[in-house]
């Protein structure tokens, strides 16, 4: 225990030292110890010890002074890790100070330091006893949504593309009003991105676009997501008004269902397979339709026509 606390000792030492615009590069003996720590902050008697230890006050610290993009992605990692266990999460949510920082890190430009901040925060979402309070701190940051929009409208990673589905699709899920201020709220002018963000809509279709290719799989969190905006008058709006994206999300989901998923002569079995991703995608579809169909154009009829199909056959699946 003590070889952990002076490990993470030298790591304010570091931080405090040498000029405060030059780079912190890790020694590999460093990296490989804190890297122990990482793992093994996975076991809660572990995460326990270092909540006791008060770690999650030094490792604030050495995030808010960090310039090593490495030294940042451990010390966020292993919150993440104490984070899996209840006691240890509640305590650590009892930290405004530690939710601004994590809020901030979500403009970073480091993916390995982004993806480990989402899954912190998904973390915290997912406990009952502690979710109100990050989604009311949430709520009052407006740069979070812009941060999220520019990394699905940006990012190739992956991985971070997933986590950051995951993320807005249990924000969507667990708070309709700020699903409703997310869709209608104009970039903030604090924002460094303002100029180049894409609304919300479109930011998940462009990665739910790009992960078509790379992960399948992974698309049922952004196509649940486009459809919770078809459950709310703002959210319809945000897709089916004047230059918005409801024609080429209707484009991308119609490809999915007809080319990806399924075939006109698949059995019920391969409709049953598949239902995961056709349940949020047949009832994005059917909402849109109702809006769109007069702008519908003739090249849609063929893609209508088979998703009708479809629907017939996993009605009784689904």
């Amino acid at each position: 225990h003590k070889v952990w606390s002076n490990q993470i000792q030298i790591m304010v030492t570091d931080q405090e030292s040498g000029p405060s615009d030059s780079s912190v590069e890790l020694t590999d003996d460093l990296e490989e110890d804190l890297c122990k720590v990482w793992d093994m902050a996975m076991d809660k008697d572990v995460a326990v010890f270092l909540q006791e230890f008060k770690a999650q006050d030094i490792l604030l610290g050495v995030i808010a002074k960090s310039r090593s993009p490495r030294l940042t992605e451990i010390c966020v990692g292993i919150l993440g890790n104490m984070a899996c266990f209840h006691d240890t999460c509640v305590s650590l949510s009892q930290s405004s100070d530690l939710c601004s920082v994590l809020l901030l890190l979500l403009g970073d430009n480091d993916p390995p330091t982004l993806l480990e901040t989402c899954r912190l925060l998904l973390t915290c979402l997912s406990q009952p006893d502690v979710a109100p309070l990050w989604l009311e701190r949430i709520r009052q940051q407006p740069a979070v949504c812009g941060s999220l929009c520019f990394i699905m409208s940006s990012s190739t990673n992956v991985d971070l593309l997933v986590k950051v589905g995951e993320l807005v699709d249990k924000l969507f899920d667990e708070d309709e009003e700020m699903m409703k201020s997310w869709v209608s709220t104009p970039a903030s002018d604090s924002d460094p991105n303002k100029d180049t963000q894409q609304d919300i809509a479109s930011s998940l279709l462009e990665a739910a676009t790009q992960l078509r290719s790379e992960s399948p799989e992974a698309l049922e969190v952004y196509l649940h997501s486009l459809q919770l905006l078809t459950t709310v008058e703002e959210g319809m709006q945000a897709l089916v008004s004047d230059g918005a994206c409801g024609h080429a999300v209707w484009t991308f989901v119609c490809k999915i269902v007809c080319e990806d998923l399924c075939q006109a002569d698949d059995p019920p079995l391969i409709l049953q397979e598949q239902k995961a991703l056709l349940a949020p995608a047949l009832a994005l579809l059917s909402a849109l339709h109702s809006s769109l169909q007069t702008a519908i154009s003739t090249k849609h009829t063929l893609l209508t026509y088979q998703i009708h199909c479809f629907m017939r056959g996993i009605v009784v699946f689904v």
